[in-house]
């Protein structure tokens, strides 16, 4: 297989239709290599546009989500990110390349450790990796410029708007199967936030996401 053709293919026919148009974001893809955030025996799938197993019941993102979401947080040098499961941590390495400094949070330990060998390998040192459980907010650093869940949560808590400085982005993917919205909040000013819905999706809620009220009759 010719990696970079395949590369080269993933960005043309996969992600640019899904409207990431940002050459930044774009020459991003080729400087981190996503097979090498992947274990050996998943590589050529890191070009397919599917979501690939992690272990522990945890995905990887479609190649296009991750350059969409990075797109659409429109990150700045001077940023402080939140990212709420770091995964293998390669969107933490696309964020990292973008922002000032990343704080993210996974709670299983075995993922942070995969995620801190992946980033060291790649010298990339403005992450900070932390063992917890953000599913329902994470105020130790705030307040951020951009918060991003990489997993779903049926009902969005309010803790994650409450983090972002004003003019401070987040990121969500909200809702339950079959109905999930990627939305993008922006703080205007304290508790002043604007809704933008991008697309529909589907995809696997956060460990602890909370949960809609459920009545009983």
């Amino acid at each position: 297989m010719d990696i970079e053709q395949t590369r080269l293919n993933m960005v043309v026919q996969q992600i640019r239709p899904w409207y990431v148009l940002d050459d930044n974001v774009l020459d991003l893809l080729y400087k981190l290599k996503r097979e090498e955030f992947v274990s050996a025996e998943s590589r050529e799938l890191a070009f397919f546009d599917m979501e690939i197993p992690l272990g522990y019941d945890q995905v990887m993102l479609t190649p296009k989500m991750e350059a969409r979401i990075v797109q659409e947080l429109h990150i700045r040098k001077t940023d402080k990110i939140l990212e709420v499961g770091t995964g293998s941590g390669y969107m933490t390495a696309l964020m990292a390349e973008r922002g000032a400094h990343v704080y993210s949070v996974e709670i299983i330990p075995e993922l942070k450790s995969m995620a801190e060998n992946n980033l060291k390998a790649h010298n990339i040192t403005n992450v900070t990796l932390e063992l917890g459980d953000a599913a329902r907010g994470w105020n130790q650093h705030e307040p951020y410029d951009a918060i991003v869940l990489t997993a779903s949560t049926p009902v969005l808590p309010s803790a994650f708007q409450n983090s972002l400085k004003p003019g401070g982005r987040l990121f969500a993917i909200v809702g339950e199967d079959p109905v999930m919205e990627a939305l993008l909040i922006t703080c205007h000013a304290p508790g002043e936030f604007t809704t933008t819905k991008i697309f529909e999706t589907s995809t696997a809620p956060l460990i602890n996401a909370q949960q809609p009220t459920r009545f009983s009759f």
